[in-house]
């Protein structure tokens, strides 16, 4: 299973306005600088994440961008389904759009790529965006730079 680049910058696209808070909406050019996300591209995403009812947008000079729910009731999977589809290594074992094995019922590795896809559900499924920010905010609390003199 591969993750594509607008599926990718859409997870780093909501984490920035899950990190942002909701006081005020979050302009595009701040995500895109602080995600390194081509503007561009961007725009058609949170343009689709508006779409899916994931963020809102105002306009003017007080407008950009935020999310319409809290960031701990949201999840890495709902946005990656949305973006990018079912999750699952093989056709075969799609759970939305399952696709008929050519081997008829005769795979070997039918239950093993069931629990593959399993496993990647149960992770992008649990993990909020809070949660992220969170494991984020320890990592760095840990993280000690070296200083030389």
């Amino acid at each position: 299973m591969s993750v594509s680049s607008k599926c990718y910058y859409a997870i780093r696209a909501i984490y920035a306005l899950a990190e942002h808070g909701n006081a005020e909406p979050m302009k595009i050019a701040d995500i895109a600088e602080q995600e390194m996300i081509p503007i561009r591209f961007l725009e058609v995403i949170l343009g689709q994440l508006k779409g899916g009812g994931f963020v809102q947008s105002r306009r003017g000079a007080e407008g950009g961008y935020r999310l319409t729910r809290s960031a701990d009731s949201l999840t890495v999977g709902e946005i990656m389904r949305y973006v990018d589809g079912p999750i699952a290594p093989v056709d075969c074992v799609s759970q939305s759009r399952p696709k008929e094995c050519e081997f008829h019922g005769e795979c070997h590795f039918f239950g093993f790529w069931g629990r593959v896809r399993q496993a990647i559900s149960n992770v992008v499924d649990r993990t909020t965006f809070a949660d992220l920010i969170k494991e984020s905010k320890e990592r760095n609390r840990d993280f000690v730079n070296e200083w030389m003199i």
